[in-house]
C-alpha cells in the first residue's frame, strides 16, 4: 500500500496543499484551520468507519504553495513521490488549482478541489480532477434570477478583475445581460490589489447605471466600495459575483457601506444546511473569527474525502475514481455530486444563494426556498448617506 496507506500504522495521508505564506495566506488560514477542525472530529468520531479501511485514521499533510502555480506544482510532485499520498486536496486559487490538476493528471492521482473557480478546472476534460465549488460562469445564477425578477436592471456597468474567475465571471454576467435586454454600458477588467479605482469608477459616475456588478476579492471590495461612497455613486444596486461582500471582514472594515449590498453567495453560516450553524459556531468558538465560505469549503472537503475513502476498495487510482463518481452526500456546504453537463466533467452542482447585508449582517434573500428575508431596497438606491 505504500507509506500513504500503510496497515502497519493504520492510517491514511492525504496531501493537502494550501497558500499558507504570501499575499493569499489569509484564506489558506482560514482553509487550514477548517482541514484540522473537520480532521479532529473525523479522528474523534472512529476515522475511517466502514469499508476496506475501517479502523484506519486520515492523516492530512499539508504544504505551502505561498499562492505561486510553480510552487504548488512542486509541492504536489513532491507529496505524490516522496509520501506516496493517493489523493490531493485543496488549493486555493484557479492559477495553483490548474497547476496542480496537471500534475494529479500525469500521476493519475485523484484531486479534489473545494475552491478554485476558473471554468477551466473541470472544462479541461481531466479525468482526476473533481471539483466541490461551481465554476466561475455559475457563480452568478441564482443572483441571474433574482436580477430578473426582483430588480429587473436597465442598465449595468461590469468591473471585474483581470483574473481567470474575474473574466469567466464577467463574461458570464455579459451574456447574461445580452440574453435579458440589458445594456452594458461598461465592461472593464482591473488588476487585483489596485490602490485605486477613483479614475474607474468616474467614468461610472458618468454613466449612472441601474447596476454595478463586480468582482472583487476582500482588499478591492473594500477599497471600490470606501470610494464608490467618496464620489457619491449611488446605483439602485451593487452587486457582487461571489461571497467576498458577504464576508465578515468585509463587513467590519466598510461598516454601514456594506448595508443594501448584494453579493451571490455559496455560502452564510445560518444558510440551511444541516450543521452549518454548528460548523460557524464551533469554528469562532475555537479560533476567535467568525468563517466564510472558504471555511465551509475546506470543512466539507474533508468530509467528502471521509465518504470516498469508506466507499473505495482500494487506494488504487481505478477503485478511487469509482468512488470519487459515486459521492452523493450532505455538507455544511451543501450537496456534493460530481457530474458532467455541457462542457464541465466531475463537477459538482452547488446551488448558489443570493445574501444581502441587512443592519450589518448577511442575510439570504434568495432563492425565495432558501431566503430568511425579504429583499431590501430603500428608496432605490444601494445605500442612503
Amino acid at each position: 500500500m505504500g507509506p500513504a496507506g500503510s496497515a502497519e500504522n493504520r492510517r491514511i495521508s492525504v496531501g493537502v496543499p494550501l497558500p499558507l505564506t504570501g499575499p493569499k495566506a489569509g484564506f489558506g488560514k482560514m482553509h487550514h484551520q477548517s482541514y484540522l477542525m473537520a480532521l479532529e472530529e473525523i479522528s474523534n468520531s472512529g476515522g475511517i468507519r466502514r469499508g476496506t479501511y475501517a479502523g484506519y485514521q486520515l492523516e492530512f499533510l499539508f504544504d505551502d504553495t505561498v499562492g505561486k502555480a510553480e510552487t504548488g506544482r512542486k509541492v504536489v510532485e513532491k507529496l505524490i513521490s516522496k509520501n506516496k499520498v493517493p489523493i490531493i486536496m485543496g488549493a486555493y486559487s484557479s492559477a495553483v488549482a490548474a497547476a496542480i490538476a496537471k500534475v494529479c493528471e500525469q500521476n493519475k492521482i485523484p484531486f479534489l478541489s473545494p475552491s478554485a473557480a476558473a471554468d477551466e478546472i473541470t472544462q479541461n476534460r481531466w479525468k482526476y480532477t473533481f471539483r466541490i465549488n461551481p465554476p466561475a460562469n455559475d457563480y452568478a445564477t441564482g443572483l441571474q434570477e433574482f436580477l430578473r425578477s426582483a430588480v429587473r436592471p436597465r442598465s449595468m456597468a461590469i468591473l471585474f478583475e483581470n483574473t481567470r474567475f474575474g473574466s469567466s465571471a464577467g463574461k458570464a454576467i455579459r451574456r447574461w445581460c445580452a440574453e435579458n435586454s440589458v445594456e452594458v454600458v461598461m465592461f472593464e477588467p482591473y488588476e487585483p490589489w489596485a490602490v485605486d479605482f477613483k479614475g474607474l469608477l468616474s467614468m461610472v459616475y458618468a454613466l449612472n447605471p441601474d447596476v454595478i456588478f463586480t468582482t472583487a476579492r476582500l482588499a478591492d471590495a473594500i477599497l471600490l466600495v470606501k470610494q464608490m461612497a467618496e464620489l457619491n455613486i449611488r446605483p439602485r444596486l451593487l452587486a457582487g459575483s461571489a461571497g467576498t461582500f458577504a464576508m465578515p471582514a468585509f463587513i467590519q472594515r466598510v461598516g454601514m457601506l456594506s448595508d443594501n449590498v448584494v453579493s451571490a453567495a455559496l455560502w452564510v453560516p445560518n444558510v440551511k444546511y444541516a450543521g452549518a450553524e454548528k460548523f460557524a459556531s464551533k469554528y469562532k468558538g475555537k479560533y476567535g473569527t467568525e468563517p466564510d465560505y472558504h471555511g465551509a469549503q475546506a470543512y466539507a472537503a474533508a468530509y467528502v474525502c471521509r465518504d470516498i475513502l469508506e466507499r473505495t476498495k482500494s487506494l488504487e487510482a481505478k477503485s478511487l475514481l469509482v468512488a470519487f463518481r459515486g459521492t452523493n452526500m450532505m455538507t455544511v456546504l451543501g450537496p456534493v455530486k460530481f457530474v458532467s453537463y455541457e462542457k464541465y466533467r466531475n463537477q459538482n452542482m452547488l446551488p448558489t444563494l443570493v445574501v444581502q447585508i441587512q443592519k450589518g449582517k448577511p442575510v439570504t434573500i434568495w432563492p425565495p426556498g432558501a431566503a430568511t428575508a425579504g429583499f431590501f431596497n430603500p428608496a432605490g438606491a444601494w445605500y442612503q448617506r
